[in-house]
C-alpha cells in the first residue's frame, strides 16, 4: 500500500462488503491448504508407526518435559502439552471463529442460520445414534461422541479441490455447518468428558476471565498480555476436571468483536502520521528522529483499525492451521497397525462404529434433517443451493479428523480402543473424502452442462 493512500475518502459499503468476502476467501484458503497439510502429516505419522522404526516414535511423544522453575514444576509427555497445552491455541481460534460468525456472519441472522443449525444438529444425533447401535450394551458405548464433528480444514481442502464452479453458497453452507459442528462438540466435551470436578478449580478459572475483562476495560489492546489470564483459566480448569483446552473457547468468546477506537477517528490518524512521513527529508540523517513519532502513530491504528477478535484471529490462523494441526495429527495418527488386537471384542464394533457412524450417519443428518425443514417450509435452501449442494456438503461433513481423534483421546485412556477408535476415525475420513471429492466433481461438470 503506498503512504497517499491513507488521504482517500472512506471506503464505500460495496468495498467493506468485499473486503469482508476477501477475508473469507482468505480464511477458506488458508484451510484448504491445512487439509494437505494435515493429510501429508497423518501419512507420515503412520508410515513412521509401521516402519521399522516405530519404537523411536511413540518413544518421541511419551518423552517427558518439564516447565517451571524451583518449587513449580510441572511435567508431562510431549503428547500432554500437544493435545492438552498447543490445542488450547486452536480452541481459541475456533472460540474467536463462533464470536464473529454470531456477531456478524453466518450465524447472526436466525433465519440465515437456521437450516445449517438444525442441519448440524442432525449430522451429530445420527452418527451418535449409529454408533451406539453399533456398540449397544458394552463399555465401548462411551465413544459415541468420536463421530460427531466436522474436520473444516480437510473438508475445505477437498471443496477447494473442486475450484470456482461450486456456488459461493455451498461453501458458506459447509463453513456455517462445521463451525456448528466445532460448538456443539466444546459442548460435549465440557458436559461428557470432564470427570471428578474440582469446583475450587472453577473460581480460578473465574478469576481469570475477570482479569480479562478489566484489561478489556482498560483498553489492554496488546494480546501478549492476555497470555496471563489465559494461563489462569487453563489452569483452572485442569484443576477443575474439565478439560482444559475450553480455555481457549473461553477466551476467544470473550474477545471484543469491536475496534477499540472510532474507526474514523483511526482513518484520520494514519492518515495526518502517513503525510508526516511523505514529507519528512529521508536521506537527511536529521530527519530519521522525526519520523519516530508519525511511525509509532501508524503502528497503533493499524492495530486499533480492527477488533480484536479479527486481528487476533488473522495472527494466530496461519500457525494455527500450519503448526499446531499439523503437528497434533503427527502425533495421534501414528497407529502401528500389527499392534491393533481384532481378538479383542470392541476393536471391530469401534472401528466400525465409527466409520459407519462417520460415512453413513453424518451425510444421513444432515440432508434428511434439511430435506424435512424445507419441505415442511420451516427453512428454505440458500440462494444458488440445490439439492445435490446439499449432498455434497453432507458428505464432507463425514470427514471428522481432527476432532473427532480428539475426543476419541478423551473417551478412551486404553491403548488399544483408542486405536481402533483412530482406525475408524481415519478410515471413515477417508471414505467420506473420496465420496464427496467424486459426487463433487460430478455435481461441478453438472453445473457447468
Amino acid at each position: 500500500m503506498q503512504l497517499n493512500d491513507f488521504s482517500r475518502p472512506l471506503a464505500k459499503p460495496g468495498n467493506i462488503a468485499k473486503n469482508a468476502l476477501t477475508a473469507l476467501e482468505h480464511f477458506l484458503h488458508v484451510e484448504a491448504a491445512s487439509g494437505i497439510i494435515l493429510l501429508l502429516a497423518a501419512a507420515m505419522a503412520l508410515i513412521w508407526a509401521n516402519s521399522p522404526f516405530s519404537h523411536s516414535y511413540h518413544q518421541l511423544f511419551e518423552s517427558t518435559v518439564t516447565v517451571g522453575a524451583g518449587m513449580f514444576l510441572f511435567s508431562k509427555p510431549v503428547h500432554f502439552w500437544i493435545n492438552d497445552a498447543l490445542m488450547t491455541i486452536f480452541f481459541l481460534v475456533v472460540g474467536m471463529e463462533i464470536r464473529r460468525e454470531i456477531h456478524a456472519g453466518s450465524l447472526s441472522n436466525f433465519r440465515q442460520a437456521a437450516l445449517p443449525l438444525a442441519a448440524a444438529a442432525g449430522g451429530v444425533t445420527a452418527p451418535a445414534l449409529i454408533y451406539l447401535a453399533v456398540n449397544y450394551g458394552a463399555s465401548a458405548a462411551h465413544g459415541w461422541a468420536i463421530p460427531t464433528a466436522t474436520d473444516i480444514a480437510f473438508a475445505v481442502g477437498v471443496l477447494a479441490l473442486l475450484g470456482r464452479s461450486i456456488p459461493g453458497s455451498v461453501r458458506v453452507f459447509l463453513l456455517t455447518l462445521a463451525i456448528v459442528d466445532d460448538i456443539i462438540a466444546v459442548l460435549i466435551i465440557a458436559v461428557f468428558y470432564s470427570t471428578g470436578l474440582d469446583y475450587s478449580g472453577f473460581a480460578l478459572a473465574g478469576a481469570g476471565i475477570v482479569g480479562a475483562l478489566i484489561m478489556q476495560r482498560l483498553c489492554i489492546g496488546r494480546a501478549a498480555a492476555y497470555i496471563v489470564p489465559g494461563v489462569v483459566i487453563w489452569t483452572g480448569l485442569f484443576v477443575s476436571g474439565v478439560h482444559p483446552t475450553l480455555a481457549g473457547v473461553v477466551l476467544g468468546l470473550i474477545t471484543p468483536v469491536k475496534p477499540s477506537r472510532g474507526y474514523e477517528r483511526v482513518l484520520v490518524e494514519l492518515s495526518e502520521a502517513a503525510q508526516h512521513v511523505k514529507e519528512a527529508d529521508v536521506p537527511n540523517a536529521q530527519e530519521f528522529d522525526h519520523l519516530e513519532r508519525p511511525l509509532q502513530t501508524m503502528r497503533v491504528a493499524q492495530r486499533d483499525l480492527l477488533p480484536p477478535v479479527v486481528r487476533v484471529q488473522w495472527a494466530l490462523h496461519p500457525w494455527v492451521a500450519y503448526g499446531i494441526m499439523p503437528l497434533f495429527a503427527f502425533a495421534n495418527a501414528g497407529i502401528a497397525f500389527d499392534s491393533v488386537d481384532f481378538s479383542r471384542d470392541d476393536t471391530l464394533s469401534i472401528m466400525l462404529g465409527v466409520a459407519l457412524a462417520l460415512v453413513v450417519g453424518k451425510p444421513l443428518g444432515v440432508f434428511l434433517i434439511s430435506w424435512i425443514l424445507v419441505r415442511l417450509q420451516v427453512c428454505r435452501l440458500p440462494d444458488g443451493m440445490s439439492w445435490r449442494g446439499v449432498s455434497l456438503v453432507a458428505l464432507l461433513a463425514g470427514i471428522g479428523f481432527t476432532m473427532s481423534i480428539f475426543i476419541g483421546t478423551l473417551a478412551f485412556y486404553e491403548p488399544g480402543a483408542l486405536d481402533a477408535a483412530k482406525l475408524g476415525v481415519l478410515l471413515g475420513s477417508l471414505i467420506a473424502g473420496c465420496a464427496g471429492l467424486g459426487w463433487g466433481f460430478y455435481y461441478s461438470r453438472q453445473l457447468r452442462c
